[in-house]
């Protein structure tokens, strides 16, 4: 039997009073999650590749022994090394092949198995205080919320309803910890890593994206676009969501059996 819920508004009062779809009672799976992460993840990365010729269009030629030099190919009336691993415009010795797989791939029922378990993840107390949100000022888990901060179009508002909703200290905890990232990616667009806070899923877009791009750590996005990394970044479930209440009915529509 179906769960039913408090729907409050955007001062935390509570107006009414929703059905859960049975989606929320599908088992969490953490490694069909996981692995529909992992293929959604090395879906993007583009093969690499090299020229099987590179570094071997040259006349070198090795002198041979007796010549008190190394025995490694050399320019044609010149000295100069060539061809080989270690020398100058030399192949590399084992360089990446175009050959190898590295897309992950997942089958349909599958992936549509993650996304359903990761959605019931978002319910359960338990996995998202283990993901580090802070949940102690929450009214509920699921949060399911009013239709009209889908029209919420300041990120001023936005802060002033997860202070109200007891969100705003989850937002707070990534906004501590956001720190300079290790290594090359500084210098790439990557220079700053942060974590994850409020994923709001919404059934339309009346202004909300815009006001909530700019809050670190949270993510808005359609029912019908939600996905596994969304609601499970890095293959850990149990992230914390507010749904929009025409949301979860589309949710029903969608998912449901």
């Amino acid at each position: 039997m179906s769960k039913v819920i408090e729907v409050y508004d955007l001062n935390r009062e509570a107006v009414d009073k929703v059905k859960l779809p049975t989606v929320f009672e599908t088992p969490v799976r953490r490694d069909i999650i996981r692995r529909a992460v992992i293929s959604s993840i090395t879906a993007r990365i583009q093969p690499q590749g090299r020229d099987r010729l590179a570094g071997k269009r040259t006349t070198a030629e090795s002198w041979g022994a007796g010549y008190g030099v190394a025995r490694v190919p050399r320019i044609k009336g010149t000295s100069s090394a060539a061809f080989a691993p270690m020398t100058v415009g030399g192949y590399r010795p084992h360089p990446p092949r175009v050959e190898k797989v590295v897309h992950e791939l997942i089958n349909k029922k599958e992936r549509r198995l993650a996304i359903r378990s990761a959605i019931a993840a978002t319910a359960i107390p338990e996995l998202v205080e283990k993901r580090g949100h802070i949940i102690s000022g929450v009214p509920e888990i699921p949060l399911i919320v009013v239709n009209e901060l889908e029209e919420v179009k300041k990120t001023r508002e936005v802060r002033e309803i997860f202070m109200k909703l007891g969100l705003w200290d989850d937002v707070e905890r990534v906004k501590r910890r956001i720190r300079i990232r290790a290594g090359k990616g500084k210098r790439r667009g990557r220079r700053y890593k942060r974590g994850k806070s409020v994923l709001i899923v919404v059934s339309e877009d009346e202004g909300i994206i815009r006001a909530a791009r700019n809050l670190p750590g949270v993510d808005v996005a359609l029912v019908y676009n939600l996905n596994v990394e969304l609601l499970a970044p890095g293959g850990e479930p149990g992230r914390l969501t507010v749904w929009t209440k025409d949301a979860v009915t589309k949710l029903d529509e969608w998912l449901s059996p």
